[in-house]
């Protein structure tokens, strides 16, 4: 159980926050200010820090409307309110609590102006907010190409902890994990089961899955079965690869990391799976040879993570997700360099965003006529998935809610011609 006072993971948690909003971290990465923390109040913070994030701007709403001043965005006394009032919509933690852990924050700063807008707030009733609004720029950007029940799925979708998405070598196993821990499969090699401590699950230790979000599992659906030289590009932490080579297919996986690319080359081990790594800039990288099939599943703003990872939504910025197209333009263009005629180049964005899919594959085609989009066969995706007209994929919030939701994605399959 966390301290009594929990005083250590608030305090940590508003450094967290600070760090997203200020600093434009990830809340993996600013995890770090917990370390010294036991794990139950590491982990508590996070919880804190995850949900103020989820509701922010109805948060600063409720906070408005209790004073007569709009406070300041990156002002320490609206910073302890958001996590104050996300304590008790996104955790249920009680009313003395939130006034006793929140105080503290602002010693020696606004404390009574804190105590007053909280105890106001409190008085009145913080209502639940399930259905929590997403920022005003993301919305506008989301509305405009998927339409606006797609926001409203995405708002219903950030309020909710997703379920985990497990990855099978073999289709067998997959329905038998299924049937034994209270699972559901909704493709072949897929389980899904509630949100748990990883290790914790049945068959970790035996390497008999890896974790990985439904909707990221579709580009390598694409690969064909018969290529047998195929390079993940980009490849860490591995969830692809590890796709591939459970597939049969001889895989070269590249990435410039090399502490990602040691955690890839951990899992490969623990699920008895092969593949070559190789630590490089995917822009320069010379493979010695053309390959039969390309996986590019690019660096991307990853805005379609936004059920496990809400600050996406405050990193994202419009100029990073131009800076990222950019990016990814000439990573495709260096790829296809690297196929050979008549192979397959798969590219994919865990991203929201059109300007990242669509419109990066669109300027790719009008430059190279060696190339041309090749839709998914009968079979090839789940029945779920409905490729779009010019025969790419597009995954958007709101599909398979009900069993818990996906990703946002997008992938293409692109066959050189010539």
């Amino acid at each position: 159980m966390p301290s009594v006072e929990g005083a250590g993971a608030r305090h940590a948690a508003l450094q967290m926050l600070d760090a997203v909003l200020r600093r434009g971290q990830t809340l993996d990465g600013a995890l770090s200010v917990a370390r010294n923390l036991s794990p139950p109040d590491r982990a508590l913070a996070l919880a804190i820090a995850g949900e103020t994030l989820r509701r922010l701007p109805d948060l600063d709403a409720l906070i408005d409307s209790a004073t007569r001043q709009r406070l300041p965005d990156d002002s320490k006394a609206r910073m302890v309110l958001r996590l104050a009032l996300a304590q008790k919509i996104g955790l249920g933690t009680a009313e003395h609590a939130l006034v006793a852990t929140a105080l503290p924050l602002v010693s020696g700063g606004p404390r009574r102006l804190v105590h007053g807008v909280l105890g106001t707030l409190l008085r009145r009733g913080v209502p639940n907010v399930d259905s929590p609004r997403l920022p005003e720029m993301v919305e506008e950007r989301w509305r405009a190409p998927w339409g606006e029940g797609a926001v409203t799925a995405a708002r219903r979708q950030i309020a909710k902890r997703p379920p985990l998405d497990l990855s099978f070598a073999d289709d067998a196993e997959a329905q038998a994990y299924a049937a034994q821990h209270s699972g559901v499969s909704l493709a072949p090699r897929h389980v899904r089961v509630e949100s748990a401590s990883v290790a914790d699950l049945p068959g970790f230790g035996e390497g008999r899955w890896w974790v990985q979000d439904l909707a990221a599992s579709l580009p390598v659906r694409l690969i064909s079965q018969d290529a047998t030289r195929v390079l993940d590009l980009c490849a860490a932490p591995g969830g692809k690869t590890m796709q591939l080579a459970a597939a049969g297919h001889r895989v070269t996986s590249v990435d410039s990391s090399k502490s990602r690319l040691a955690r890839l080359r951990e899992n490969l081990e623990r699920t008895h799976l092969v593949a070559e790594l190789a630590e490089g800039d995917a822009l320069n990288w010379e493979p010695g040879g053309e390959f039969d099939a390309i996986l590019l599943d690019a660096p991307c703003s990853a805005t379609g993570t936004f059920r496990r990872h809400p600050e996406v939504l405050y990193r994202a910025r419009s100029e990073v997700i131009t800076a990222s197209a950019e990016f990814q333009a000439r990573l495709l263009d260096r790829a296809a360099q690297r196929l050979r005629p008549g192979g397959a180049l798969v590219y994919s964005v865990c991203s929201l965003e059109p300007q990242e899919g669509e419109e990066v594959v669109s300027a790719f085609l009008r430059s190279h006529s060696a190339f041309a989009i090749d839709p998914p066969g009968p079979r090839e995706l789940p029945d779920f998935v409905s490729p779009s007209r010019e025969g790419w994929t597009r995954i958007v919030p709101g599909l398979l809610e009900p069993q818990g939701g996906l990703d946002g994605f997008f992938m293409a399959r692109l066959v050189r011609t010539a």
